[in-house]
């Protein structure tokens, strides 16, 4: 046995368009940013959903400043305006009774619903394979995020990323999705309980820990899980002429 340098052809057999079409606004109900792959490949979408009282514009600079390989982002603004401010603010599904206060067993019907009329426009007119279409959600769109993971059991989507939105319901589901999701939280935002919610809806569930104190990733420790589960699931498409350099053990 001696240590040998390989060579792999970087490789995805993939039919649809190297550049897809950008969605539409006559086509998607609310405000949103797109923007191609930065290396002109738009091999992956993935899709930014923000928190409870947030816009979509953060998430549209964070897709960016994220430049994943060969990945197209779109951040996506909820569709509810949080009553009592004046501020741009806005939920994903009705989040406050008519005193103020927080619904304790919110219905996430509305963001489903919109989440499937987007999804269609993207497979349908833009040439997305439904697997090469990520989530990252954090808080209430990540728990968004999740429970559309699992209305979508009978479809493999790329993966989900949630970041401290637990779901909100118990799954019930006979059929396992079969999307990979990883569940980064923050102990006072996603119990235990929660967790293993996951693991009902879900065959595959990555749990990445983060600190006790904070919302979004904030640190390379915090977003290094992340980055690396990405790696593994972000799928890429042959560079003709491209290869990988890889380092490994061949037999002599």
């Amino acid at each position: 046995m001696s240590q040998d340098i390989h060579l792999r052809e970087n490789a995805v057999e993939n039919s649809s368009p190297r550049v897809k079409k950008p969605p539409q606004t006559a086509k998607i109900p609310v405000p949103f940013f797109y923007a191609p792959s930065d290396d002109g490949t738009d091999e992956n979408l993935l899709i930014l959903l923000h928190g409870l009282g947030d816009t979509h514009i953060p998430f549209s600079k964070l897709g960016r400043q994220l430049k994943l390989p060969q990945t197209a982002v779109l951040a996506v603004r909820a569709p509810d305006q949080v009553p009592f401010l004046y501020e741009d603010s806005f939920a994903w599904f009705p989040s406050f009774d008519d005193l103020g206060e927080l619904i304790e067993r919110p219905n996430p019907t509305p963001a489903l619903l919109l989440l499937d009329r987007v999804f269609r426009h993207l497979t349908d007119d833009c040439a997305w394979p439904i697997n090469r279409i990520h989530l990252f959600g954090f808080a209430q769109g990540g728990s968004v995020a999740a429970e559309f993971g699992i209305k979508m059991a009978r479809e493999t989507l790329g993966s989900i990323v949630t970041v401290s939105g637990p779901l909100l319901s118990y799954p019930t589901v006979s059929t396992l999705s079969l999307t990979p999701l990883l569940v980064a939280y923050r102990p006072s935002a996603v119990p235990s309980s929660a967790l293993t919610a996951f693991k009902k809806g879900f065959h595959r569930v990555v749990e990445h820990k983060m600190g006790a104190d904070g919302g979004m990733p904030a640190s390379k420790p915090e977003w290094e899980p992340i980055m690396r589960f990405w790696s593994e699931v972000l799928a890429r498409r042959r560079v003709e002429g491209v290869y990988e350099v890889m380092s490994g053990i061949a037999s002599t």
